[in-house]
């Protein structure tokens, strides 16, 4: 009986010794995914901004400027993607609408942002864009990979439609969460104009008429949870400026702000964000290490528990079972 106890109890103690692996393994990359239909929205300010007046073409500071950031999972476009691409694919249609202290629009970028639900590479298919311009983007944008690394990455900057790397600087605390703090630099860069501009009748073709051009600059900061690969926070010192063309009096020399600020993310949307990220972060762990770790330390406990009782059917010492015989009868004489 023991022996028979003791070979189910191996079988269970090969069965989870194998799980633990494949849990990490192959269960890990097929079931810890971006769905396709997420919706989110950020929303981040810069106080005391500077910003252009298209009307006179002078700067003004202004107390507030609202950045709206919206992502949608378009699943119709994912699906169509993930038929020629052969995994699974995620779509984001994402907006970036600013916002004027007076509730009024400054400018709005939409994109499409196309990637793996798994790695957050990106995934290069028709539809692709950044303003309504077709981009081929390289290195990842919005979000980590899953069990992000200490190390740099190659990141999107969407205004400049360039990758340029974001350097991992260390490990911190952010409300009670573990993070990788990344930085980005970009140096200034000649962009094009925003297709929606918030004076009538100026557009984009029009300022290019006058020879003067869109620069910008930026330094971003981004705090990561290295379990998830999600964003706890951002900030970034941005600067556009106007230069040169017939609209700043002809001279090459002459520049104006067409905004500047320190943009950081809402205080309230901080600590949505991190409550939303602890709760993923935990499905995330049972797949990488809770399950598999578990798995593994009940298969060695089960193997243990097996060879004890082996060792016990086999013991020395224990008194032999000795067969009961019936006396044979005796003799009888005749």
């Amino acid at each position: 009986m023991r022996r028979k106890a003791s070979l189910i109890l191996l079988a269970f103690a090969v069965f989870f010794t194998a799980m633990s692996p494949l849990m990490r393994w192959y269960a890990f990359p097929r079931l810890a995914k971006i769905p396709p239909s997420q919706y989110q929205t950020m929303v981040l300010e810069a106080k005391n901004a500077t910003l252009v007046d298209y009307g006179t073409m002078k700067e003004k500071k202004v107390p507030k400027l609202s950045i709206v950031q919206t992502l949608k999972g378009n699943v119709e476009a994912s699906n169509k993607v993930e038929e020629t691409a052969g995994r699974d694919v995620v779509v984001w249609d994402g907006l970036t609408y600013v916002v004027g202290p007076d509730g009024k629009m400054v400018s709005q970028i939409p994109e499409r942002y196309i990637f793996d639900a798994h790695s957050s590479a990106p995934v290069h298919a028709k539809g692709e864009s950044v303003d309504g311009d077709p981009v081929k983007r390289e290195g990842i944008e919005f979000k980590w990979p899953f069990l992000t690394e200490r190390r740099d990455y190659e990141y999107f900057d969407a205004r400049a439609r360039v990758t340029r790397p974001i350097h991992y600087k260390g490990t911190e605390n952010f409300h009670g969460v573990e993070i990788y703090r990344f930085e980005q630099t970009i140096p200034w860069t000649k962009v094009p104009f925003p297709k929606k501009l918030p004076v009538k009748g100026i557009t984009p073709e029009s300022v290019a008429k006058t020879g003067t051009q869109m620069w910008y600059s930026t330094v971003r900061t981004f705090l990561v949870d290295p379990t998830t690969g999600a964003p706890v926070y951002g900030e970034e010192q941005h600067k556009e400026e106007m230069r040169g063309g017939t609209l700043l009096a002809g001279d090459p020399d002459k520049k104006i702000t067409a905004f500047a600020g320190d943009v950081k993310m809402r205080p309230d949307f901080i600590e949505s964000t991190v409550d939303l990220v602890k709760s993923q972060r935990v499905l995330v762990l049972l797949l990488t290490s809770y399950l598999p770790w578990g798995f593994l330390g009940l298969g060695v406990l089960l193997l243990a528990l097996s060879l004890w009782l082996e060792a016990r059917s086999r013991r020395p010492g224990e008194p032999e079972e000795t067969p009961v015989t019936e006396p044979e009868p005796d003799p009888v004489s005749v």
